[in-house]
C-alpha cells in the first residue's frame, strides 16, 4: 500500500524530522552516486528529495510517483520534472538510465517482482540503482508515525537475495538513520551526532533503514558455431605435412 504524496510532502518539507533524515539520506546518496555528470538520473516512489542535488550535474533528472500515490509538482519553483507512473509501465526506454534510487517505492509495492524488472528494464548495461528501505529489526519499521513504518521491512540478506533473484549483482550495502523517530527536541538536537556515531559502529541499536547498491546484470550472448569461419578445414590442418615421395626400387618400373 502506498502512501499518500501529501503525507509524504509533508514528513519531508514541513517536519524537522523529516528535514534531518531527507539530509542524512541524502548524503549517502551523493557519495554513492558520485559524478553524474552527462548522465540521467531517476528516482521512483517519493525519491525527490533524493534528487536536487543532480539537477544542475545531470543531463537528465526525472522523478517517477506512483499513481496509488500520487504526484507533485518538483522541484518547485522550476521547470516540472515529475511524472505520474504505474509500476510497471514506466515511459522510459529500455537501457537508458544511469543511476536510480528508489525510496517508498519498493517496500509499498503490489508488485515487487514486476517492479524490479522494470527497473532492470530501463537501466543501462552496469547501471546502478540504489534501493532505501527501512530496516526489519529497526524502530523506524515498528512505529506507523513516519513513512518508514509502512510497507514491508526487509533485512539486509532478503533484500540481497530478492535483487538477486531478478538479475541484479549486489554491489555494496550500508545502514543509516540511527537516530530514534522522534520529534522530541532533544533527539532532533543530537541527531546528526547520533547519526555519526551509528556510522562508526559505536551504537548497538539497529538502524532506520538499509541501503542497498546494485547493478544492471548482462550476462554475454553466446555466439553460434565458429567465432570464424575457416576454408579448407583439412588443408589447414594438414598443410604443415609435405606430400609423399616414392623412391623407385631397383628393378622395379615406374610409370610417369
Amino acid at each position: 500500500m502506498h502512501l499518500d504524496v501529501v503525507d509524504l510532502r509533508k514528513f519531508y518539507y514541513r517536519t524537522k524530522l523529516g528535514r534531518i533524515v531527507q539530509r542524512a539520506l541524502r548524503d549517502h546518496v551523493v557519495r554513492l552516486f558520485g559524478d553524474t555528470k552527462g548522465q540521467m538520473v531517476v528516482g521512483y516512489g517519493f525519491a525527490a528529495p533524493m534528487l536536487r542535488p543532480f539537477l544542475d550535474s545531470a543531463r537528465r533528472v526525472i522523478c517517477l510517483m506512483p499513481g496509488q500515490q500520487g504526484v507533485m509538482p518538483w522541484p518547485e519553483g522550476e521547470l516540472n520534472r515529475s511524472v505520474l507512473s504505474p509500476e510497471v509501465s514506466w515511459p522510459i526506454a529500455t537501457g537508458k538510465v544511469d543511476k536510480m534510487v528508489v525510496l517508498h517505492g519498493l517496500e509499498t509495492s503490489d508488485d515487487q517482482s514486476g517492479l524490479l524488472d522494470e527497473i532492470w528494464r530501463v537501466l543501462g548495461p552496469g547501471g546502478r540503482v540504489l534501493f532505501i528501505v527501512p530496516n526489519r529489526s529497526g524502530v523506524w519499521a515498528r512505529s506507523d508515525s513516519t513513512p518508514f513504518g509502512y510497507g514491508q521491512p526487509y533485512s539486509v540478506g532478503q533484500l540481497e537475495a530478492q535483487l538477486r533473484g531478478h538479475k541484479f549483482l549486489v554491489e555494496h550495502h550500508m545502514s543509516a538513520m540511527f537516530f530514534p523517530p522522534s520529534q522530541k527536541p532533544f533527539w532532533l538536537r543530537v541527531a546528526r551526532m547520533v547519526e555519526g556515531f551509528g556510522l562508526r559502529g559505536v551504537i548497538p541499536l539497529a538502524a532506520g533503514v538499509v541501503i542497498i547498491e546494485a547493478t544492471k546484470q548482462v550476462y554475454a550472448r553466446p555466439k553460434s558455431g565458429l567465432g570464424a569461419a575457416v576454408k579448407n578445414p583439412l588443408g589447414s590442418v594438414l598443410g604443415g605435412i609435405k606430400s609423399p615421395t616414392v623412391k623407385p626400387v631397383k628393378g622395379m618400373q615406374v610409370n610417369d
